[in-house]
């Protein structure tokens, strides 16, 4: 298989299915943002952490792969004239919102209670985290945008804005095991 197709040259791709769309597409903005993600993520699980959380991580990636591949196929592509589906992959559904959940109680568990906004930074392992995490968003309201448009399963979204609930958990929690000070966002008086 090679890496180029040259079917692209013309400023458009195909989604999943075949339809061909511009490469602004909002659904390509939506997967586009989506697969960055999965880069800052990999990022975030390049550095000195835990075992448990580059799990964690890998999980996660994989799971952006799924979505990206739901996000990439449009509903009228979804399933086959006989009624199978066509993406025949697991899909991103409670079950992975849950894991999500569960992971970011598991961290709240460790962690003080938040009083104030934190200010991103401290060390570079946090910082990956909150760049993830505004990445995340950014890809959760494209998503948003997408639904209003065409319809997306649902899981996409709460996924996403719960995703970037964990990233935002992580870099507290990294905060906490690499003993560096969360800088509190304390609006200066004038």
């Amino acid at each position: 298989m090679k890496i180029y197709t040259k079917t692209g040259d013309t400023g458009t791709t195909a989604l999943f299915g075949g339809t061909r769309v511009k490469k602004y597409n909002l659904r390509i903005e939506s997967y586009g943002n989506v697969d960055e993600l999965n880069s800052y993520i990999g990022l975030i699980k390049d550095q000195n952490i835990s075992d448990n959380i580059k799990s964690s991580l890998l999980k996660i990636q994989n799971e952006l792969f799924t979505l990206g591949a739901m996000l990439a196929t449009p509903p009228e592509k979804e399933t086959l004239k006989s009624g199978k589906e066509r993406l025949n992959i697991p899909k991103v559904d409670d079950s992975s919102i849950l894991f999500l959940e569960n992971e970011i109680d598991k961290m709240d568990e460790e962690l003080p209670q938040m009083t104030h906004f934190i200010l991103p930074g401290g060390h570079q392992a946090v910082s990956f985290c909150h760049i993830a995490r505004c990445v995340c968003r950014r890809a959760e309201r494209l998503s948003v945008e997408l639904n209003d448009q065409e319809t997306i399963n649902n899981d996409i979204i709460k996924y996403l804005n719960r995703l970037s609930d964990y990233l935002f958990t992580l870099a507290r929690k990294l905060s906490k095991d690499l003993s560096v000070e969360e800088i509190k966002w304390i609006p200066e008086k004038k």
